[in-house]
């Protein structure tokens, strides 16, 4: 699963089984705390989840604003009601993609689906980075 956290919304993507590809899932609507928590643990339960990251908003200058001690003081909370390993990735630019790339869409529903676009490579990237290496003997043989 992958989460983008904001003070509004939280962008939520999920892989498919074999961890090959994500994609945006939902947008949950901050209400509170323990409540986005809760609904968050739902999802997680519902899909199987085996790990979490979260995308965590470092700047450019590579230091921690803010918005990221948010991301982990939620992610701390989250972590104390699963049982699946929650990890950080760096989410440097991924909402600026993610807008355009629902912009390129011409998604209805464009201002909310920045948040599950975002989610989604942020995940995509982790899955990306720790795909084993595909073994070239494997490949079928083609003629040249």
């Amino acid at each position: 699963m992958g989460i983008d956290f904001g003070d509004s919304r939280i962008g939520v993507a999920l892989s498919d089984p074999l961890g090959i590809m994500a994609t945006p899932h939902t947008i949950i609507t901050r209400i509170e705390e323990e409540k986005d928590i809760t609904t968050i643990v739902d999802i997680i339960h519902q899909n199987e989840v085996g790990r979490v990251v979260i995308g965590l908003p470092i700047s450019m200058n590579g230091t921690l604003g803010m918005q990221a001690e948010k991301v982990k003081a939620f992610a701390a909370e989250l972590a104390k009601k699963i049982d699946v390993p929650v990890e950080f990735r760096d989410e440097r630019l991924s909402t600026v993609v993610a807008k355009n790339l629902v912009r390129e869409s011409r998604k209805t529903d464009r201002k909310t689906r920045y948040d599950a676009a975002a989610a989604a490579l942020i995940l995509q990237s982790y899955l990306d980075d720790t795909a084993p290496p595909s073994d070239v003997s494997d490949e079928p043989d083609y003629p040249l």
